[in-house]
């Protein structure tokens, strides 16, 4: 059994892992190979070109690297061709991973795409183009399921996988106790894990901070990085600043447990801060405002997936292209002053986790996965 998989972002890389180490219990024998990143790599895949360090948003930056796109979809169609696997499993990614869907189907191989993007919200269109390229979609939000049906798309909701991850998550605990010796409260500074979010973000979140700060200076705050080449580079724009703020790299977990409350970046961190239960103000920044702004936001109402859960605010969000730190250090600042009003948010976001953040989404994933792939006529052969 040979299975394919393709994630071009570090949360999909996440995803992957999880799914491949669920593939594996499963079916012992089965290889993996495919697209992604490190923690793909950890778990035994064997990775034909790491997909995960072409995680570009904006129309620009896809089309300065569309060279390099056409070189990887290459590679994927000389190992279709000279050893076709028996399932291609796509992982968020749009765009690029159309193109290796229509690869795939050239080459015989069944498609499965894993937590798919949200053409509900902001590519209605892209039905059509899910139902003819797509054997299987694995739903990760509840309603996304009758949505794709009704559109024709064979959609099985599964939940979401990022909850796998965090029910197994392990802290540590000497970073937490040399934080938590000291007195003052924790805001958490969530800037985004890829190089353009950073340099987008930050500015806005260090200013809110700064305002945070001047009103109450008993807060002090962590940011939290994916790498410590992103960690320099913050450390850097906190140069100067006179702000108790320290920056650190993969302890994103263990800050958002020890604060307060949070500013971070729109996406998937969002339903960390949903599982650990905190208020968190949300920034979404896009490179161009205007009719792209207003187009998103008309066709999806919410763009946070707590949000999205919910089906109400839950997190306040801003989609900008300016500086929005007065706003964002305002709701921290509300929930810093009002207990009531805290603790009611937190009692909601408990609720919430316990409605949608059950794990097993990719056990659930695996064996659909072995379905397509036809795993279960071999055994009975």
């Amino acid at each position: 059994m040979r299975v394919f998989i393709s994630a071009g972002e570090p949360s999909g890389d996440l995803h992957g892992a999880s799914l491949i180490r669920a593939l594996k219990q499963r079916c012992p024998g089965v290889e993996v190979v495919g697209f992604g990143g490190e923690r793909m790599a950890a778990e035994g895949c064997h990775l034909l070109y790491p997909l995960t360090e072409l995680a570009v948003v904006g129309i620009g930056a896809i089309i300065a690297n569309l060279h390099r796109f056409a070189h990887v979809l290459g590679l994927a169609r000389q190992s279709f061709r000279e050893r076709k696997p028996d399932a291609l499993v796509m992982i968020d990614y749009p765009g690029f991973h159309w193109w290796l869907a229509g690869c795939a189907r050239k080459h015989g191989v069944p498609v499965s795409y894993f937590v798919p993007p949200q053409i509900w919200g902001w590519a209605t269109w892209r039905a059509r183009k899910m139902r003819r390229l797509c054997d299987q979609v694995l739903a990760a939000l509840p309603f996304e399921e009758a949505w794709l049906r009704e559109r024709g798309i064979p959609a099985q909701y599964i939940g979401h996988p990022y909850f796998d991850e965090l029910h197994g998550q392990r802290l540590d605990g000497d970073f937490l106790a040399g934080q938590r010796v000291r007195p003052e409260t924790v805001v958490a500074l969530l800037p985004g894990s890829r190089a353009s979010e950073l340099r987008r973000n930050t500015p806005t979140l260090l200013r809110a901070a700064g305002l945070i700060h001047a009103r109450r200076p008993d807060v002090r705050f962590l940011v939290a990085c994916l790498k410590e080449a992103q960690a320099a580079q913050v450390r850097r724009e906190c140069a100067g600043l006179r702000l108790p703020v320290e920056v650190h790299h993969g302890r994103t977990a263990e800050i958002i447990q020890l604060a307060h409350s949070c500013l971070s970046v729109s996406g998937s961190v969002s339903l960390e801060l949903l599982f650990r239960g905190k208020p968190s103000a949300m920034l979404y920044t896009v490179a161009t405002w205007g009719l792209v702004a207003k187009w998103l936001l008309q066709r999806c109402k919410y763009v946070t997936l707590v949000n999205l859960l919910a089906d109400r605010l839950l997190f306040p969000e801003y989609v900008t292209n300016g500086c929005v730190a007065e706003q964002l250090a305002g709701h921290v600042l509300h929930w810093l002053r009002d207990r009531e009003a805290y603790e009611s948010l937190v009692g909601q976001l408990a609720a919430l986790r316990q409605q949608v953040a059950a794990p097993g989404a990719c056990e659930r994933a695996a064996a659909a996965v072995l379905e397509l792939a036809g795993w279960g006529q071999r055994q009975a052969a």
